[in-house]
């Protein structure tokens, strides 16, 4: 794994690359969201006015509609092999992981106003279809979680290309805003896959599992520590930071939409937190940690 100092530099790179366009767009007088955000495009005049016409992040949405992958779905969580919505972070009714839904609605509400979407094994490309389903159901907010399959491939040559990664993105989202106008989203960033694996391999059930082909371009060979073996696994790293920055991009676009701030990638999961048929996906304490950071996100008064 880099060492800190190196990742504190990529991202600190980044930032001040994010900061410095949004410096340009002020001085050129474009701040503000585009056609595809969430309510009409900014108006022209003062950055003030501009301030005051953004509508107001609701705290406590009335409906949760969740959509993504596996661990969206509560994947080995239970039981080997099997999805378990129940535990899920976002809709999950089970009082060891208080969901985000259960957190927002209350128990009894949530049991009749969050919906889960999610597949096990989706990819970006498949977000689209869900929110299709999910707008059905008319949610004031659609938690997303998505693109951790894009990285897990059979080859890190077969991962889901950064330029394709974001224009799928962004179709979701414009056609989530082409049905649901108003909806808020959350946008959880992707859990560091190299941390998943570092904690994981020290467990010899977990290892028999991931040779069944979890993940494989971050999981396989999984003791091994040639070059060949890092490089792989640190190509896998780097495309999910990419992944996320692009998560942060399209959805800065969007008036309705806020990130976690890349606290789920940051999130140092350790073996309490892993699935204990897998030691990769998040076990049901795992899934109460990502329900916290979600529900942090969403309740903040400003992002």
């Amino acid at each position: 794994m880099r060492r800190g100092t190196d990742q504190g530099t990529r991202y600190g790179r980044r930032r001040a690359r994010v900061a410095l366009a949004a410096l340009t767009a002020a001085v050129l007088g474009v701040a503000g969201c585009d056609a595809s955000g969430g309510d009409s495009p900014a108006p022209s005049g003062s950055a003030s006015q501009r301030s005051k016409s953004a509508p107001a992040w609701d705290t406590s949405p009335a409906s949760v509609a969740a959509v993504g992958d596996s661990i969206t779905r509560g994947f080995d969580a239970c039981a080997v092999l099997s999805d378990c919505p129940e535990v899920s972070w976002a809709t999950g009714s089970s009082a060891k992981v208080d969901s985000l839904a259960v957190r927002l609605l209350g128990k009894a509400d949530a049991a009749g106003h969050s919906w889960n979407y999610a597949v096990t094994g989706a990819r970006m490309a498949d977000l689209t279809a869900q929110v299709t389903r999910a707008a059905k159901r008319d949610p004031e907010l659609v938690a997303v979680m998505a693109g951790a399959n894009d990285a897990c491939r059979s080859t890190t040559s077969a991962m889901t290309p950064v330029a394709d990664f974001r224009a799928q993105f962004q179709e979701a989202m414009a056609t989530l805003r082409e049905k649901l106008p108003k909806a808020q989203v959350y946008v959880s960033s992707i859990p560091d896959l190299k941390r998943l694996w570092s904690q994981g391999r020290t467990n010899a059930l977990g290892k028999q599992v991931w040779k069944l082909g979890l993940c494989p371009s971050m999981l396989g060979d999984a003791d091994s520590m040639d070059s060949a073996a890092t490089l792989r696994r640190n190509t896998v790293r780097d495309r999910v930071e990419d992944y996320n920055e692009v998560l942060r991009e399209v959805c800065a676009k969007d008036r309705r939409c806020r990130t976690d701030d890349g606290a789920v990638h940051s999130y140092r999961f350790g073996t309490d937190q892993l699935s204990h048929w897998d030691w990769f996906h998040p076990s049901v304490d795992g899934q109460a940690r990502l329900a916290e950071i979600a529900y942090r996100a969403v309740t903040a008064k400003s992002p």
